[in-house]
């Protein structure tokens, strides 16, 4: 059985300029754009193994929530996962396909803190889009899928990003 968390982040060309470092008495130049386009990215983490699985896509829906479960679902064909997400409309639609080795639990309302996938996000933004400006959104999505396949080929940090004391302490093993 495999632990998971699924969290869906938006990430656009709307930049919110972010704190830096810079030399005693210079004022950093940060650039700053307002476009309104974005792009959406999905991901399941195993805070256990710091295992991740991502996919981006261009909107955020239960017919592209399917696909992600499928994705999901083939990676890891050979364990049940059992998959927490919060309750956007999207994982409770009663079209969601949902592949035959995945259980989804739903976390409690308004509660973020509890997944660890949020952690992903705040590790993305900080180290790949603070104090970044996009051409296009060719650009963006470039940068988003480096810094998304620059951590899941690092596990270890993934699993420090996201293995809280109280999921990790769980036996996914029964004796």
């Amino acid at each position: 059985m495999r632990l998971m968390f699924e969290d869906e982040a938006r990430f656009g060309r709307l930049s919110e300029p972010q704190r830096c470092w810079a030399p005693k008495g210079v004022r950093p130049a940060v650039p700053a754009q307002i476009v309104r386009e974005y792009e959406y990215a999905l991901a399941a983490v195993s805070p256990h193994d710091g295992v991740l699985d991502t996919l981006v896509l261009p909107e955020v829906n239960a017919e592209t929530m399917g696909s992600f479960l499928a994705e999901v679902s083939q990676r890891h064909s050979e364990e049940l996962i059992l998959l927490v997400l919060d309750g956007a409309g999207g994982h409770r639609a009663k079209r969601l396909s949902i592949p035959a080795n995945i259980r989804l639990v739903s976390l409690p309302p308004w509660s973020p803190q509890l997944n660890p996938a949020e952690h992903v996000w705040d590790e993305v933004r900080e180290k790949w889009f603070a104090n970044r400006q996009f051409a296009s959104m060719d650009q963006l999505e470039a940068q988003l899928v480096t810094g998304l396949a620059s951590l899941e080929a690092d596990t270890p940090r993934v699993a420090s990003l996201t293995g809280f004391d109280w999921i990790t302490c769980v036996p996914l093993k029964a004796n």
